[in-house]
């Protein structure tokens, strides 16, 4: 468990990967939902 393992966030920032462990930004991801959907 370390910066080599890909299924920690501290692993996934090391090799530069997204998933459940460390999302692609949700909040903001939220926040562009929510302003598309209002035009």
């Amino acid at each position: 468990m370390g910066k080599g393992d890909p299924r920690t966030r501290r692993g996934k920032l090391y090799q530069g990967s997204f998933g459940k462990s460390r999302p692609k930004d949700p909040a903001k991801r939220k926040k562009k939902a929510a302003q598309a959907a209002k035009r």
